[in-house]
């Protein structure tokens, strides 16, 4: 029988229990707290000095207007850098997409075996490999073939920097799945194809999202692979056996510069990056949730 003195010592060391736990927790929330504002106070420096140096460089000549001559009154704009940024992301991504997404479904759903395994290693690989070897690579592919510098190359070179983010980020979406939910489709006599782009694809939609924002903004700050791919244009887009800007390539160009106001266009560009980049997230995210809240789910078995 527990006397009153072994209650006591229990509820004690009980307490004292807690209090431990508590301690504890609120160190490590502190510890991770911590971790974030250190996190936090580089990216805020970093878009704090974009911010303060860059807006007063905005203006609608300078967004719409091409570069004028170096070191003049007349420093012109980046028009033909933002539509460059934009025409290669939007044909990167027609390559890019398609074919990771494609090979993260071969990976999650055909891939356990010695072939998967095969090209998983290989894609990792490519993940780390430096772009400006990517960029080599498209040159002596691309531009040495054709005899010039396009679009194209750019083109081919950013798609391939796409490839291995959007692929990872696809398996590992699908991978996330529920099993039960393959095994449902099966169960109501769907196929294989039908059950990995209507139901596995539509559920993992929010990580295929996240990889394909993630592989945009990879390739929407990249520039060694437009030194050997686009070279660089200062004027609109004129065909796709041409040289075209970007807004990665004219920022280098400009921050080389010994001029004060070409510094100033540099902070103005690298500012109209980031908001390209920010709205295209924004905007992408914003179309996917509003779907996802008015949709309903629906399995469409086919022939």
């Amino acid at each position: 029988m527990i006397t009153i003195e072994q209650r006591a010592e229990f509820r004690k060391h009980f307490r004292n229990n807690i209090s431990r736990r508590v301690a504890t927790d609120k160190i490590v929330k502190g510890i991770v707290f911590g971790c974030v504002l250190l996190a936090i106070i580089p990216l805020g420096s970093i878009l704090f000095e974009i911010i303060r140096n860059g807006v007063p460089v905005l203006s609608i000549d300078f967004l719409t207007q091409p570069p004028g001559a170096v070191g003049s009154n007349q420093p012109g704009g980046i028009g033909p850098a933002i539509q460059g940024t934009l025409m290669l992301i939007g044909l990167s991504s027609l390559i890019g997409v398609p074919v990771g997404v494609l090979g993260g479904i071969f990976l999650s759903e055909y891939g356990n075996n010695k072939y998967g395994q095969t090209i998983r290693f290989f894609n990792d690989v490519l993940a780390e490999f430096p772009t400006i070897v990517i960029g080599l690579f498209a040159f002596a592919v691309i531009v040495l073939s054709l005899g010039y510098f396009s679009i194209l190359a750019g083109m081919f070179a950013l798609s391939i920097i796409m490839l291995p983010i959007i692929t990872r980020t696809t398996e590992e979406s699908l991978k996330l799945v529920p099993v039960s939910y393959r095994e449902a489709g099966y169960a109501l006599g769907i196929k294989r194809s039908v059950i990995i782009f209507r139901i596995l694809l539509t559920s993992a939609k929010s990580g295929l999202i996240t990889g394909i924002m993630l592989s945009v903004a990879r390739i929407a700050g990249e520039t060694a692979p437009l030194i050997f791919t686009i070279l660089g244009n200062e004027d609109f887009f004129s065909g796709f056996d041409q040289p075209v800007d970007a807004l990665p390539l004219r920022i280098y160009r400009l921050a080389n510069l010994p001029y004060d106001s070409a510094t100033a266009q540099g902070w103005g560009g690298a500012l109209v990056l980031i908001l390209i980049i920010l709205s295209l997230n924004i905007g992408i995210r914003y179309l996917f949730l509003r779907k996802r809240r008015g949709g309903s789910f629906r399995i469409t078995t086919g022939g």
